[in-house]
């Protein structure tokens, strides 16, 4: 897989991420004697930070050989660069 693709996939991962904040936030906020969370927003944003990471850290998993530190590296990269509009579509 090359990088153009890998970016590819990991910006529909972040976007499917994205899409569902407002769904998380709802629950928490019907949820919350359950789930007893201080701050839904930070939750939410960790929630989101998580499966963009993880499921990125499957894609390169996937590949035939075991991805180099470099490789990693970078997929944290293309995530980190989405950092700002991740944060407004939760904080805002």
């Amino acid at each position: 897989m090359n990088e153009e693709q890998m970016e590819m996939l990991i910006t529909q991962t972040i976007n499917g991420a994205v899409a569902t904040i407002p769904a998380y936030l709802e629950d928490i906020k019907q949820n919350q004697e359950t789930l007893k969370v201080e701050d839904p927003k930070e939750f939410v944003y960790g929630m989101v930070m998580g499966m963009a990471l993880g499921m990125s850290g499957a894609l390169l998993s996937t590949q035939e050989e075991i991805p180099t530190m470099k490789e990693q590296m970078k997929v944290r990269d293309i995530i980190y660069k989405y950092i700002p509009e991740i944060r407004e579509q939760i904080f805002s």
